[in-house]
């Protein structure tokens, strides 16, 4: 087996566990919080679901990013990041850069203290923004996926 399978389907993986694990979010988890728990109580039982989620998910987002940072360099596809044709490229990169941005700068460093603020004053408005943000990751999400997919295989560019 050659060193870009290998990557590839690291790559794969770790995309599949970390949007897995994001679309569970919105369409299983902050629904059923919404019917089990009252309003004051919902943002803290997400956070105590989410924990266990979140520190695996630090290391599958990170690995996906590496192993496709590995494969743009050893493939040399750095062309394809100028080329209007690889749009579908720099999308799942914007993407990705995203995530990290929340994972490991804004949700630390700001939103979990403003969502903890907000929910004080209006837990129902602050779960609702909290559904809206993960659906729109989910969205983002499977644009990207769905379009690497299709460029990948030369289907789109």
């Amino acid at each position: 087996m050659d060193d870009v399978t290998i990557a590839r389907a690291i790559h794969v993986l770790s995309v599949v566990h970390w949007f897995g694990g994001v679309a569970f979010v919105p369409t299983v988890v902050l629904p059923a919080i919404g019917r089990l728990a009252p309003p004051a109580a919902r943002l803290p039982l997400f956070e105590t679901v989410e924990r266990r989620f979140a520190a695996q998910v630090r290391m599958s987002v990170p690995l996906a990013g590496l192993s496709g940072l590995y494969m743009v360099e050893r493939l040399d596809l750095w062309s394809r990041l100028v080329d209007p044709a690889g749009w579908w490229l720099v999308g799942m990169i914007v993407v990705w850069m995203v995530f990290m941005v929340v994972l490991f700068v804004l949700e630390p460093l700001v939103l979990h203290d403003w969502f903890q603020r907000r929910a004080t004053v209006d837990p129902v408005s602050a779960f609702v923004l909290m559904q809206r943000m993960h659906r729109v990751a989910v969205a983002a999400g499977v644009a990207a996926a769905g379009a690497a997919i299709l460029g990948a295989h030369g289907l789109l560019g």
